[in-house]
C-alpha cells in the first residue's frame, strides 16, 4: 500500500447513494507531502468528503474545517490559522488521468481517485496571503529588532535599546517614525 492509499475512492463500485468519508489531517499527513516549497507541516484538520455517484460524473464534496501551524510573516514564530473551505469537485472515467476546467478525468481502468494532494491544495490554497499574529501575539523581542531596523525617528535618533517590548508596534500608526526611502522627498517639500 502507497503511503496515501487510505485516500483512495473507489468509484466503480459506488453505488447511487451517496457515501461520506472522513479524515483527520495530523502532522503525518503533512510529514507525507513531499513538495519541495511546503508550506504547511503542521495541523489538525477535519476533511469531510461526500461522494454522490451523478448520471455520468461523480461529485466530490469537500468540507475542511480546522488549524494549521505556518510561520508568521512578521516575526517568524510558528502561529495557528484557522482554515474553513468547502469544495465541489466533478469526477469522471476516461483513458488517462487529465484535468479539465472543472473536472477531473481518471482512468477508467483503475476505477479510483487519490484525494490526498487535493486536500493539500484545498488547504494551501486557502492561506491568506499575508500571515500575522493577531494584535499583541507577535513575539515582541523580534517586533523591536525589525522595529529598529526598518524605521528610525525623524530626529535621526536611535531607537533605544530600553524600549518596552511589551508595547504593541503598530507599524502604521507610528506617527513619529519615517521609512528613510522617504526622506528624502520630505526634504523637497520642506525646501518648497
Amino acid at each position: 500500500m502507497s503511503k496515501f492509499g487510505e485516500y483512495n475512492i473507489i468509484l466503480k463500485d459506488l453505488t447511487s447513494e451517496s457515501r461520506v468519508l472522513e479524515y483527520d489531517l495530523d502532522d503525518k499527513y503533512f510529514k507525507k507531502i513531499d513538495s519541495p516549497d511546503q508550506e504547511v507541516q503542521k495541523g489538525k484538520i477535519k476533511a469531510t468528503v461526500t461522494v454522490q455517484k451523478k448520471q455520468r460524473t461523480f461529485e466530490l464534496q469537500f468540507v475542511i474545517d480546522g488549524v494549521i501551524s505556518i510561520q508568521c510573516d512578521r516575526c517568524l514564530d510558528e502561529m495557528e490559522q484557522p482554515i474553513h473551505y468547502k469544495e465541489k469537485l466533478q469526477v469522471k472515467f476516461g483513458n488517462t488521468f487529465s484535468e479539465e476546467d472543472e473536472i477531473v478525468i481518471i482512468p477508467e481502468s483503475e476505477g479510483s481517485i487519490n484525494i490526498a494532494w487535493f486536500l493539500y491544495e484545498f488547504i494551501v490554497l486557502n492561506i491568506p496571503l499575508k500571515h500575522v499574529h493577531a494584535p499583541g501575539e507577535c513575539n515582541k523581542t523580534m517586533v523591536v529588532k525589525m522595529k529598529r531596523h526598518i524605521t528610525r525617528h525623524k530626529d535621526d535618533t536611535e531607537l533605544e535599546n530600553d524600549t518596552d517590548i511589551n508595547d504593541e508596534v503598530d507599524f502604521a500608526s507610528e506617527d513619529n517614525l519615517v521609512d528613510p526611502r522617504w526622506e528624502g522627498l520630505q526634504n523637497i517639500i520642506d525646501n518648497n
